[in-house]
């Protein structure tokens, strides 16, 4: 999938995709819920209610960058607390390839968060080691949140991720770690969001008058726009992830800005009441 923020292409780069099975995530979520908010159905939920949700990367090029912003599960990773996430044989280099990103042609890697699913193909395994995917890449991470995970990642799966996805990218001297409010080019400036995670960052893209937001994993999906106190079970602060959740949306909705999740399409916010919905 494609869209286009004046001068800004986005290219949506899919790893897995999912119809249900997203109770673990977002426990309150149940289909009689969901059946409640009608303008989720077709594109976020089935007629029974279950949610889609997909784990993926965003290609966005500017005039001057090409940026992959998260990076998915990755291959050949262990120590994952979901089973079908331990030793992915997927092939999503080759989607890469095929949409016309070459990990060789990436200058920028961008990581809105370090949880699991956004950092797996930062490195990928070669002869027994973990070296950058993206050869000749910088990574940027949120200073914040990397100074967080390093010093707090005491629990296994949260080690296994720092050892094999970050730290490897750190090592090789690639990593850049910036202010959660840095601004990297003359297009995109990043959000701090905290919440979901101490020093996750969201990102606005501004280019010939038009906007995006890249929300990451403010919300994994659009019921929360519905329900801002439905707090993923991921979220390391949930209180503040409902407050984050508000004050981004309130700031965004009812403009024309193109919003895209972390684990969602794209939309625009639309207010409702005291909360909001999404309008494809």
């Amino acid at each position: 999938m494609h869209w286009k923020v004046g001068k800004v292409k986005i290219t949506k780069v899919v790893e897995l995709e999912t119809v249900g099975s997203t109770r673990f995530i977002l426990p309150l979520a149940s289909n009689e819920e969901i059946r409640k908010l009608p303008w989720l159905i077709p594109h976020f939920a089935n007629e029974e209610g279950r949610l889609k949700m997909s784990i993926h990367s965003l290609v966005v090029e500017t005039p001057s960058r090409r940026i992959v912003v998260d990076t998915c599960l990755g291959n050949n990773k262990e120590g994952r607390s979901v089973p079908t996430w331990n030793n992915r044989q997927g092939p999503f280099l080759d989607t890469m390839h095929e949409a016309g990103f070459p990990p060789e042609s990436i200058d920028t890697v961008l990581c809105t968060h370090l949880h699991v699913d956004h950092v797996g193909w930062n490195t990928k395994l070669v002869d027994g080691r973990w070296v950058p995917t993206f050869a000749n890449a910088r990574y940027v991470f949120g200073r914040g949140e990397y100074e967080h995970w390093r010093d707090h990642s005491g629990e296994p799966e949260k080690a296994a991720v720092f050892k094999d996805s970050v730290q490897p990218i750190v090592e090789a001297g690639k990593a850049d770690l910036v202010a959660d409010n840095a601004r990297l080019c003359d297009e995109i400036t990043l959000i701090p969001t905290p919440g979901h995670s101490p020093g996750h960052i969201s990102i606005h893209i501004r280019s010939d008058g038009e906007d995006a937001l890249l929300t990451g994993d403010v919300a994994h999906h659009p019921c929360q726009m519905a329900h801002l106190e439905w707090s993923s079970t991921a979220d390391s602060d949930p209180v503040q992830s409902a407050v984050t959740r508000r004050e981004l949306f309130s700031r965004f909705a009812d403009t024309p800005t193109l919003v895209i999740g972390g684990h969602f399409n794209a939309g625009r916010i639309r207010r409702e009441g005291d909360a909001f919905k999404f309008i494809v």
